[in-house]
């Protein structure tokens, strides 16, 4: 940038800084910035455009630097992606027309506003990328963590373990319950594995198909299964399409399936009187 507009913009540094907070302070009014306190907003705002005035000087590489990390925390805040376009594009505004208001010359207006196009710009379009990409690793590694909490495999009792699943299952979350159930079998040494579908909504042939295909492969590495958790009208719509599970023991409750769980481990549930041995 021209060195003079350079000087007298970090003259009138603060005087920018206010006419822009008052331009972008209607940003803080959205949905997704009210859970954000008005001090934290004004604070993070400032900020904002003191790290674009000061590092108007600075190389690429730092300045890439300095615009990634403060990127990296409104994404941590969950600020809109809209803080930064909407709030740069005021920036340019509230920078045009200070500045114009001191060069009358159209030649000089048109030098000005070359001169901050060039400056705001490459800002604009390094953060909005910046910030999609870190987006999308958040998103992706959320959908991971998703992914790994949506099939877990708990140990119930030694050489028993407990697969309960809830909410809709397709292709891709059906492969990874085949995937923990057989990892998990093996790691826990289990004997039997009850999958409780109590918590799926809709058990329809597909659903029913990645059930039946998850049972055989724990079958195949040693393991019995029980599948559980079948309610009334889950029983009815299997019989409706006609879906053969004689080969597989079911059972219409978790307590059930672990009692006969416990059975094909020799083992029973035994009640005892409190007091009964005094």
């Amino acid at each position: 940038m021209d060195t003079f507009l350079l000087a007298l913009i970090r003259e009138n540094q603060e005087e920018i800084v206010n006419k822009w907070l008052e331009e972008i302070r209607v940003l803080g009014n959205e949905n997704s910035l009210r859970v954000v306190s008005d001090q934290l907003f004004l604070n993070t705002s400032r900020e904002f455009v003191h790290l674009i005035i000061t590092n108007v000087e600075n190389t690429k590489e730092q300045l890439s630097v300095n615009l990634n990390d403060f990127s990296e925390r409104i994404i941590k805040l969950g600020w809109p992606l809209s803080y930064i376009t909407e709030g740069l594009q005021q920036f340019r505004k509230v920078i045009h027309c200070w500045l114009q208001e001191r060069e009358t010359a159209p030649a000089g207006q048109l030098r000005i506003m070359n001169e901050v196009n060039e400056w705001i710009d490459p800002i604009i379009n390094h953060m909005v990328n910046h910030y999609s990409g870190s987006w999308e690793h958040t998103v992706s590694m959320q959908k991971m963590a998703l992914q790994e909490l949506s099939a877990p495999l708990i140990p119930v009792f030694d050489n028993i373990t407990v697969m309960p699943l809830i909410g809709t299952i397709d292709t891709d979350r059906a492969r990874k319950i085949m995937e923990n159930l057989l990892q998990g079998v093996v790691k826990h040494r289990s004997e039997v594995v009850l999958i409780d579908i109590t918590g799926v909504p809709v058990v329809d042939t597909m659903v029913a198909h990645h059930i039946i295909q998850a049972a055989e492969a724990v079958r195949l590495v040693g393991t019995k299964c029980l599948i559980v958790g079948i309610r009334p009208e889950i029983a009815q719509t299997i019989v409706n399409l006609g879906i053969d599970l004689s080969h597989i023991i079911t059972k219409n409750s978790l307590k059930n399936g672990l009692e006969s769980a416990l059975n094909m481990t020799n083992r029973t549930i035994v009640k005892t009187s409190v007091g009964e041995n005094k």
